[in-house]
């Protein structure tokens, strides 16, 4: 089953279960609530009756069962008899049993008069009778203007099932309230669900989309919240693998061509010499050229091994400190002759103020990266390379910056990646390998272009860790 449908048959279940614990606790309330005002009522009647009655003498006492229907002729006219919630029966009863008001038969107020003497006035609040059950109030003067009216009860009564009947009806009305408010509220539901499981059903698609490798068509979702988060880390990351799709793609591409390129130098000049072509000199000429085409595949495969070393294999950077000052050096000492065949001048700065700079990282892995950085500067320097050494709150900063033309637009955007490389590059892997040796040592390496000209690499390091001597 679907989610959508999953959560409208939960909301669904839901509101009947509300509906039908609301139904059972309030029916039973509207009856209590509507008896007690019912009582109310008939005190307040009874109040009035005996307030209101004209004083006259007591009626001569008379048996019960035959006495007809009796009614007061001078009574006021303003005396309420007759609730809202259904038809109020007044008895009046002076000492000795002698009835002297009464709206109901003979027979009824027989009736109620032997049920006032099977229950107790002051105790017993619903009496039942023949054919229904009453609710009923006493109350007994205990003053008056003339002394015969003294001692008199007024009882009140009213059918129970009149009560019943409007309980029945108020609770109908509100269920029908309630159902119309579920209803409502199931619609509103409904339409609140929609909007939270369309993006989901959206996200699924896109979702499909990565597993089948298209992630070029991954498209962002537009929504609020938590999914909108997910949706965005889904598009983020099909960019991601398109990118890293492509750099496979490219990465195949570029390593066929620096291999395919070698190894037809190689194979064409030793067919040559085994069949004769290339005799002599010529012959030495093209032996000299596989050795060296040979040297340059086994540089690239040992760059290629490297590289991927770098970046899958665990436990292979040595973290140690050391003195950038050391660093550097050695750095010059290993390019010193490629500087000196450019005639090239080094110009380093931040090492000379007296403040001793450690770094915390693998040294002969930093230092090859390094070697490779100032390697590519000497390339396409023309006279300066710049070495500028750095410490502020967020680390270590070493910059590299060169006086030659810059990076191309074009390649910068992709200058460590792998075979990336400029008009005079070699390999294309050395800024790649660099990079990885740099971010394995938890820094951060970058390049752009001075305004002067030139081109600028900087890399960072994270400030000294105070435990790090015990690496």
């Amino acid at each position: 089953m679907k989610m959508v449908y999953r959560l409208h048959l939960s909301f669904a279940l839901l509101l009947l279960c509300i509906l039908a614990i609301t139904a059972v606790l309030i029916y039973p309330l509207l009856l209590d609530n509507l008896v007690d005002n019912q009582r109310k009522e008939l005190r307040n009647q009874a109040s009035l009756l005996m307030d209101f009655t004209p004083v006259m003498p007591l009626i001569p006492t008379m048996p019960v069962m035959s006495m007809m229907p009796m009614q007061i002729t001078d009574a006021p006219t303003n005396i309420e008899t007759t609730p809202s919630t259904g038809i109020t029966n007044a008895v009046l009863i002076a000492p000795g049993e002698q009835v002297v008001y009464s709206t109901l038969s003979g027979e009824a107020t027989a009736e109620l008069m032997e049920l006032s003497k099977q229950y107790n006035l002051d105790s017993e609040k619903i009496w039942r009778g023949k054919n229904d059950q009453y609710i009923v109030e006493t109350l007994t003067a205990s003053q008056g203007s003339e002394p015969d009216w003294q001692g008199v009860t007024a009882m009140m009564a009213t059918p129970l099932s009149k009560i019943k009947a409007m309980q029945l009806a108020l609770f109908k009305r509100l269920l029908l309230i309630l159902s119309v408010g579920g209803i409502v509220a199931f619609l509103l539901s409904m339409l609140i669900t929609r909007r939270l499981v369309k993006p989901l059903g959206d996200l699924r698609k896109e979702l499909n989309k990565v597993e089948m490798r298209r992630f070029s068509e991954v498209q962002l979702i537009e929504t609020g919240g938590e999914i909108g988060v997910v949706a965005k880390a889904v598009y983020d990351l099909a960019g991601e693998l398109e990118k890293y799709q492509h750099t496979q793609k490219q990465f195949f591409q570029n390593a066929s061509h620096e291999l395919k390129t070698p190894l037809m130098s190689i194979q064409g000049y030793a067919e040559g010499i085994k069949d004769g072509i290339f005799t002599g000199e010529h012959a030495n000429k093209g032996l000299d050229v596989i050795v060296k085409e040979c040297d340059r595949l086994k540089k690239i495969v040992t760059e290629m091994i490297l590289l991927s070393k770098l970046e899958s294999e665990e436990g292979i950077f040595h973290m140690d400190r050391f003195p950038v000052r050391e660093l550097i050096t050695e750095t010059l000492e290993r390019i010193d002759p490629l500087l000196i065949k450019n005639g090239l001048h080094i110009e380093i700065n931040g090492l000379d103020n007296g403040q001793e700079l450690l770094i915390y990282a693998d040294r002969e892995k930093l230092l090859q990266a390094l070697i490779n950085i100032l390697g590519n500067a000497a390339r396409y320097a023309k006279e300066t390379i710049r070495i500028q050494a750095s410490a502020d709150a967020e680390g270590i900063h070493i910059g590299i910056t060169d006086d030659g033309q810059g990076i191309p637009e074009p390649l910068l955007s992709q200058l460590f990646e792998r075979f990336a490389k400029g008009k005079n590059g070699e390999t294309g892997l050395g800024l790649a390998i660099s990079r990885a040796i740099v971010e394995g040592c938890r820094g951060r390496i970058s390049a752009h272009n001075e305004p002067g000209g030139g081109a600028a690499f900087v890399l960072r390091f994270p400030t000294l860790p105070t435990n790090a001597s015990a690496f």
